[in-house]
């Protein structure tokens, strides 16, 4: 009796959305994942594996099929190419399948999708190609041998080649091929880390505390994350370590109003208002303390009879964007934030100098981050960072009208890439030379402080640190500067 779904055509009609249409492969998976939900927890591994994995060494495995078709990859009919592409993903890299099913399955997906005609041909690559992967010859030129055997386009090594010696390069592209724990933060609003480490570990999930922040885990071994009662009572949020450094960075104080520009789907906004939310519980505690002393007001911070209470407004560019942050803002329980519909590249001269604190993190190239979006790497183009750097400097002209004298701005993406980070900052500062890089070596975990550059800004780098590719920038508005509206 034959399936009713089968896992290799959902792998391929995934790949074809991904590689013929130009979808993300993170937004069609998780999609996919979700239709399919009621398939058994190794099919949905298997789905996942498979997709993802070829997707990583496309790059190898077309360098690899080119040595044993006739057709080269770019001549190919899309349906045969994902095809071939998927099967020999899974003759290099599953041991666990058998290279008899793998060509046979292919053979037979070929024929379900209508290429009966080309079975023959399917079978002979792959063939060829389990008989003698183990003999190819990668290229002699270092570059290109990276490039190959790590499925990373050349122009990506060039760039990278200016800034980062050749073995911090090859950290970099390992790091990007290994599997990896999700990382999530734990909702101090709403429970302790200890409370939380408990209630995972009774839910069968495995936490450990991740190295840089004590609220930070990395889980393994659940099924389906939203069926974990954890986390559909909103204990914790899936964020990865590199973006909790952005609230860290940003360390806003009891009273403080932030505006976050790009905030979709709302981690560091909601990160930062759940500091916030803390920060003036503290200050109330102390207040109520002081005035069961007989202390009053004064004893403690008083922050009710001095300031109105901190508030976060997150905005994106569109309602299905913003209605994600809502989404987040209703399972995490926060009252000091709410989310707007705005584009954050046109100016807005309502907001003018209304914020204590300004986070901007834009939308970038995400070299940072192509070990958990493979796709990128092969969409990601010269011509499209430079319009990116425009996008960004657009952006980060309107952000800094906002930013009270005296107040913060912090700049981030999720990019490996100076022209897209430290070149930003020096042309703002260039720009709004009212704006000075505030130090942020005491807002750091020890094992980063001496990767920060020029005091305000730092660049992680996966392999090398314990995190996404990720870059990060506190500037300071000065109080007496010509550019403010207050002077």
């Amino acid at each position: 009796m034959t399936k009713p779904v089968n896992e290799r055509e959902i792998v391929l009609e995934v790949l074809l959305e991904i590689t013929e249409k130009g979808q993300f492969s993170h937004i069609i998976l998780r999609d996919v994942l979700w239709k399919y939900q009621y398939l058994e927890k190794r099919e949905r591994a298997f789905i996942t594996r498979v997709t993802e994995g070829t997707l990583e060494h496309m790059i190898e495995i077309d360098y690899i099929l080119d040595r044993f078709s006739k057709v080269k990859v770019k001549k190919m009919k899309p349906v045969i190419r994902a095809i071939l592409r998927s099967a020999v993903y899974q003759l290099k890299y599953m041991d666990s399948v058998p290279d008899s099913a793998v060509c046979n399955e292919a053979v037979k997906l070929a024929a379900r999708k209508g290429f009966s005609g080309l079975k023959g041909y399917v079978n002979g690559v792959l063939r060829s190609v389990a008989r003698g992967i183990d003999s190819v010859q990668y290229p002699k030129e270092k570059m290109e041998e990276l490039s190959v055997r790590y499925s990373c386009p050349e122009w990506v090594l060039d760039l990278w080649s200016g800034s980062y010696d050749i073995e911090v390069i090859e950290m970099m592209l390992r790091d990007f091929q290994k599997e990896k724990p999700v990382t999530i933060r734990c909702c101090l609003n709403r429970t302790t880390p200890d409370e939380l480490k408990k209630r995972l570990e009774a839910e069968g999930v495995k936490a450990e505390i991740h190295p840089y922040l004590p609220y930070a885990f990395q889980i393994s071994g659940y099924d389906h994350l939203n069926d974990l009662e954890t986390f559909q009572d909103g204990l914790f949020v899936v964020q990865d370590i590199s973006s909790m450094l952005v609230a860290e960075i940003a360390a806003p104080s009891a009273g403080a109003q932030v505006l976050d520009v790009c905030a979709a789907p709302g981690g560091k906004a909601l990160h930062v208002a759940e500091k916030l939310f803390l920060a003036e519980a503290v200050c109330g505690d102390a207040a109520c303390a002081g005035n069961k002393s007989g202390g009053g007001a004064a004893a403690g911070c008083g922050i009710e009879d001095q300031m109105p209470p901190g508030h976060v407004e997150a905005r994106d560019l569109t309602e299905l964007k913003v209605d994600l942050i809502r989404e987040n803002i209703e399972r995490t329980g926060l009252p000091n934030i709410t989310a707007v519909c705005r584009d954050a590249s046109v100016p807005d001269e309502t907001a003018a100098e209304s914020a204590d604190i300004v986070i901007a993190d834009l939308p970038c190239s995400g070299l940072g981050v192509i070990g958990k979006k493979p796709d990128l790497r092969y969409k990601a183009s010269p011509d499209g960072i430079d319009s990116l750097v425009r996008l960004q400097r657009q952006i980060l002209s309107c952000a800094q009208d906002y930013v009270k004298p005296g107040g913060t701005l912090v700049y981030s993406t999720c990019t490996v890439n100076p022209a897209e980070n430290m070149d930003n900052v020096h042309w703002l500062m260039e720009q709004y030379p009212e704006f000075i890089l505030d130090d942020i070596r005491g807002k750091l975990c020890p094992e980063l402080r001496d990767n920060v550059m020029e005091n305000g800004c730092i660049q992680l780098l996966p392999g090398v640190h314990k995190s996404d590719g990720f870059f990060i920038a506190r500037l300071v508005r000065k109080i007496e500067s010509e550019g403010s509206r207050n002077i």
